[in-house]
């Protein structure tokens, strides 16, 4: 501190005012004052390059008040245009395209597509890879523009709701199990061909089965034997002409010119041979076609 000292003195008298023992200069000088300086500077070349980052970043991030780029914030959500890659998960409630283009999921390996529940466990998941479409969820189904059902799986069938299955392979369906359908048709000027080629070939149906060919015949081949029962009817061959070519043929069983004709003969077990006509009937109870 600077110590002062006061003296009176009367008029006419002279004094020498006394020296002052400490005086203490205020401020900073020499190297201090240099250095402080050179940090002001250092601390402003950071401002304006932190500055000069920040409005580059906003300027090539394309920042503006409604969004980022070509990310727009909305009232309804996000709104992105163009192309975007995700390199993580991505989280949304509903994901749709713009009204004049289509709604495009790429990626290298696979898309995957999960519906989680509120514990967050998965309950659907749809897989699209480079060999195979997966789809694990209890039911699967596909609706048409009007929500009518077209097409529906779970574990116990299969139903198909359109008024037309068509079939274009050139081998045809393979089915391992029944199938339900109330009409079996080829395609136009094309062949209709059912076959069990290992087992057998069964169709029911409570009020009657119609096999029905406009332009062609109808062929029944089997290694084995044909049956056509018919519990409480009668079987009915209603035609024009009946020709069983290759029944056996039995002995004469009586005089006369039978001119090139056959009398058909039905042994006791059902079994139908061919006799040569004569005047009365030559069928015989006992032939040898029947044993």
């Amino acid at each position: 501190m600077v110590r002062e000292q006061y003296t009176t003195t009367t008029p006419g008298t002279c004094l020498e005012r006394p020296k002052n023992e400490y005086i203490y200069k205020i401020g900073i000088y020499g190297w201090r004052k240099r250095c402080l300086y050179l940090f002001v500077l250092h601390l402003l070349i950071i401002l304006v390059v932190n500055f000069s980052l920040t409005i580059w970043i906003l300027k090539v991030m394309w920042f503006s008040p409604t969004g980022m780029g070509h990310l727009r914030v909305t009232k309804e959500g996000l709104r992105l245009e163009g192309e975007s890659e995700f390199l993580f998960p991505l989280y949304a409630k509903e994901i749709h395209s713009r009204m004049d283009s289509s709604l495009l999921l790429q990626s290298t390996h696979n898309v995957t597509v999960n519906a989680r529940n509120s514990n967050g466990e998965v309950t659907g998941r749809l897989n699209v890879g480079p060999k195979m479409v997966e789809f694990h969820s209890q039911q699967f189904q596909i609706n048409s523009k009007d929500g009518k059902p077209l097409f529906t799986v779970d574990e116990n069938e299969v139903v198909i709701g359109t008024d037309k299955l068509r079939v274009t392979g050139p081998e045809g369906a393979l089915f391992e199990h029944s199938v339900e359908t109330p009409l079996v048709k080829a395609e136009a000027f094309k062949q209709l061909r059912l076959e069990s080629p290992t087992r057998s070939l069964s169709m029911d149906a409570p009020r009657g089965i119609n096999i029905k060919a406009q332009a062609g015949n109808i062929e029944a081949l089997s290694q084995m034997d044909i049956k056509l029962h018919s519990s409480d009817g009668v079987l009915l061959l209603d035609a024009e002409t009946v020709r069983l070519p290759k029944l056996p043929e039995g002995v004469r069983g009586g005089s006369g010119i039978s001119q090139g004709l056959y009398e058909i003969c039905v042994c006791p077990d059902g079994k139908l041979y061919l006799s040569v006509a004569g005047v009365g009937s030559t069928c015989q109870e006992y032939s040898r076609v029947c044993q």
